[in-house]
């Protein structure tokens, strides 16, 4: 915790020391004299300001502004090497102009702004997946729809997952996974009701299945609006089945499989993918569903043949996705540990901020197939 919080206030420090000397330097390119007392502690204080809006990272409006800093960044050491390309070289009336852009400070704003506007967009513009997915197993072809993080009534209108339940009903699944975080701590008791309501309203051949994610159960709030009993009650009157270290044979040739949430640091206490799958035919077709996309190494071992996640959002503000494919983390997309395929879905929605500017909001189409 020590160590967390020297890497937040050194965060600070880094902040605060950069948003002084930008904003010195754009108020002298717009004439203010900074000579002057009044000018030196304004400086001071909006440097301050910016620390202080950047200290939540929960808000909009810090991401927004961490943006800012991020591009300013990136045109100074533009800028920077432009000096030392051009030097010698006379002034022409775009190198004036690019100048002029850049001291005012206003490009890495509109940049932000675009980005943004963008991902206003596409965050309420969730679109279907498909997957076709062939094994060598006698088994019959199946049509799964994957439905992960929707986040219900936090940042998203809440009527594009009822369009969506439309759209979907019309491709006739067999089979539909809801893969975990469909409430969190920003929806009440009433959209949690409504939620499941909706969700039971989906169709399929061989039923609902419903796995925790980490958000479900509001474990991250002094002040759930619902308890778990609650919740599990809204889920269950719906017709949709949890599956919590449990598993479902459907017909006699597939199981479905659903983990309970590792939590943070997997140390929710769960059963093991070996515990999980004891006793289970590995000639039949075994699906895990697991909130978060990890243990691929454990479910291939025990002859799990797909596992199915959500969780990471794909990164949802570019490029934190990318850092996690880079540390080796399953961010988004199709990927192979062995025999068993994994298939991360980017979520319906995201968390906490109402754009995504990395990937696209969707459901998921898997079609099993030899």
């Amino acid at each position: 915790m020590t160590g967390f919080f020297i890497i937040i206030m050194a965060a600070a420090v880094l902040i605060g020391i950069y948003s002084y000397f930008l904003l010195r330097r754009i108020m002298k390119f717009y004439g203010l004299d900074l000579s002057r007392m009044i000018f030196k502690i304004v400086n001071i204080l909006l440097a301050l300001f910016v620390v202080w809006i950047c200290s939540n990272m929960r808000h909009t409006i810090a991401m927004a502004l961490l943006h800012v800093l991020v591009l300013s960044m990136v045109l100074d050491i533009a800028a920077l090497a432009c000096r030392k390309i051009f030097a010698k070289k006379k002034e022409t009336g775009l190198t004036n102009l690019c100048r002029k852009l850049y001291g005012s400070g206003l490009v890495p704003v509109m940049i932000t702004a675009v980005l943004f506007t963008y991902g206003f967009v596409n965050m309420n513009h969730p679109t279907k997946t498909e997957y076709t997915v062939e094994t060598d197993k006698k088994v019959r072809d199946y049509k799964i729809v994957l439905i992960t993080d929707t986040h219900y009534a936090t940042i998203q209108n809440t009527d594009l997952l009822k369009e969506k339940i439309g759209e979907i009903n019309a491709q006739e699944p067999d089979i539909v996974i809801l893969g975990g975080d469909i409430v969190e701590e920003g929806t009440t008791k009433e959209k949690m009701q409504e939620v499941f309501q909706r969700l039971g309203g989906l169709e399929s051949k061989y039923g609902i299945y419903y796995v925790y994610g980490n958000h479900d159960r509001q474990p991250y709030t002094n002040s759930p609006a619902y308890t778990r009993e609650e919740l599990e009650n809204a889920i269950a009157e719906n017709g949709i089945t949890i599956l919590e270290d449990s598993y479902m044979e459907i017909n006699d040739d597939l199981v479905l499989a659903g983990r309970a949430d590792a939590a943070w640091g997997n140390r929710s206490g769960r059963a093991s993918a070996e515990a999980l799958l004891d006793g289970i035919d590995r000639e039949k077709y075994i699906i895990v569903a697991d909130h978060q996309p990890i243990e691929a190494e454990e479910n291939d071992a025990q002859g799990a043949d797909l596992l199915l996640s959500g969780h990471t959002h794909a990164g949802q503000i570019w490029p934190v996705g990318c850092f996690t494919e880079l540390t080796g983390g399953l961010n988004y997309g199709e990927y192979r540990q062995g025999n068993c395929k994994v298939i991360v879905s980017s979520g319906f929605t995201g968390w906490g901020y109402p754009v995504r500017t990395q990937e696209h909001c969707e459901y998921v189409m898997i079609n099993i197939t030899h």
